[in-house]
């Protein structure tokens, strides 16, 4: 249970980095931002096991990059699609 919420929590917080770095106005729910931002850090987690960065000694900037680029890319692409749908 605590892990769920650490992984939301993180999501969250990926999420709002991801929206501060997109230009312009993201209207998407929180709940949405918080999804997208798992999402993202569960992609960023895959390839970077997968290129084999996602352990590293110390702090494993590549990884947290690709966790955070896959929540910009996620966010970015989402975001346009749930505020035409929300406009119809």
């Amino acid at each position: 249970m605590f892990q769920l919420l650490w992984i939301l929590l993180i999501g969250f917080v990926l999420g709002v980095i991801a929206k501060l770095i997109l230009r312009g106005p993201q209207a998407i729910p929180w709940w949405l931002t918080m999804l997208l931002g798992a999402a993202g850090a569960w992609l960023g987690n895959a390839v970077a096991g997968w290129i084999g960065v996602r352990h590293t000694s110390g702090i494993d900037w590549i990884r947290h990059l690709l966790q955070l680029g896959f929540a910009v890319a996620l966010i970015g692409i989402v975001a346009p699609a749930w505020s035409s749908r929300r406009s119809r």
